[in-house]
């Protein structure tokens, strides 16, 4: 029953990673190779895998783990933890268990936050799939692995990832050990960890500007006239506070208002998508709550571009925002924020001060002339 048991997870994890490679397909063209490879390693791994697991099955118990000792197992958390390489363990669907502090300065993202969370969620779009895969190779026991990747935050930059199985005591399934090396120049360190109160004074200073001068636009816009308002708010917010704005307005179905990218080609490209296929904005249209999310998983949340690709990959989005304008408790309009590449990812103060933005562009939406 175990052996089933198990049979049955690398299933499921083998078609999730299947469903993966079919949207990785819309990545450019550079970074094809490397899906095509994922692609023919998980092909090698049903015929050589799967099928004889399957067969053995079909014609027919975990080790017992030991307790170790307790200070043993203390030392190996303080070596694991002081190690000076980046260092991360996780489960065979990248799931992170533990990351040491190094790993946190490398990758930028603290290790409570990670823990829980995909580590490819972590990494360049192109390249999830062939970690994702590899990985998984590495839990069933195909030996260690090692390749490519790019971190989305600095997508410029190579890394190197080393793969091992690794079996901790009182796990039932195999671990993941992945060691993170930079492939070129160091990324340039954000001034974040020396001096942290003069960079939130900073971000501070100019979400208080954005807030005065979005006042003054909207003060200033046509009363009651939606459709103005919502754009010229979406030009306060375009550029300094977001790589993308995403406009959306009507009551009874949501139409395409604005779109502002970081070019007149990419906007044209969401000008005329329907905002129905959009998952994440008929959720905030349903729900009327905001949205945020640091490098979002489904490539699909907001749908796919005239060509088919996933919005979400082909901007490189790094983190989004999405708030609905409301009045009457109804949902007038749904407005969404892209923000891309190494830029910072929107924050909750960031996220809080666009709530209350919206509420003040609902305001002047609905004011009578």
């Amino acid at each position: 029953m175990a052996q089933t048991d198990e049979f049955g997870e690398e299933l499921v994890d083998f078609v999730r990673r299947v469903a993966e490679l079919k949207a990785a397909r819309s990545v450019s063209e550079g970074d094809l190779p490397t899906v095509l490879d994922a692609a023919i390693f998980e092909l090698d791994h049903v015929a050589d895998q799967l099928w004889p697991w399957y067969e053995r099955l079909s014609s027919g118990g975990q080790p017992r783990t030991t307790s170790a000792d307790r200070q043993e197992q203390h030392l190996l958390r303080a070596v694991f933890q002081r190690f000076p390489l980046p260092v991360a363990l996780v489960d065979r669907e990248t799931v992170v268990r533990r990351l040491n502090f190094a790993a946190t300065s490398f990758t930028g993202v603290r290790a409570g936050y990670a823990t829980g969370r995909p580590l490819t969620g972590f990494l360049a779009h192109a390249d999830r799939v062939a970690f994702r895969s590899q990985a998984a190779a590495v839990a069933r026991g195909e030996g260690d692995r090692s390749l490519t990747v790019h971190l989305q935050q600095h997508p410029s930059a190579p890394v190197h990832a080393t793969l091992a199985a690794v079996r901790p005591n009182g796990e039932p399934h195999t671990t993941v050990l992945v060691v993170l090396q930079s492939g070129g120049p160091a990324p340039a360190a954000t001034p974040t960890a020396q001096v942290p109160d003069l960079t939130e004074t900073t971000r501070h200073a100019a979400l208080t500007d954005l807030q005065d001068e979005m006042t003054t636009a909207l003060l200033s816009a046509p009363r009651g006239d939606r459709e103005a308002v919502v754009r010229q708010a979406a030009k306060v917010l375009h550029g300094r506070f977001a790589d993308w704005v995403i406009a959306d307005t009507g009551t009874l179905r949501l139409s395409r208002t604005a779109v502002l990218a970081p070019s007149q080609k990419e906007a044209a490209a969401l000008t005329e998508q329907d905002p129905a296929t959009c998952p994440l904005v008929t959720e905030t249209t349903r729900t009327g709550s905001p949205s945020l999310q640091v490098r979002p998983e489904d490539p699909d949340a907001f749908g796919r571009n005239t060509e088919g690709a996933p919005v979400l990959v082909q901007a490189n989005v790094t983190s989004l925002l999405c708030v609905p304008l409301t009045s009457d408790g109804t949902v007038q309009g749904v407005l969404t924020l892209f923000r891309c590449g190494a830029r910072p990812p929107f924050s909750m103060a960031e996220a809080k001060a666009m709530d209350t933005m919206s509420r003040h562009m609902t305001l002047a939406v609905t004011a009578t002339p």
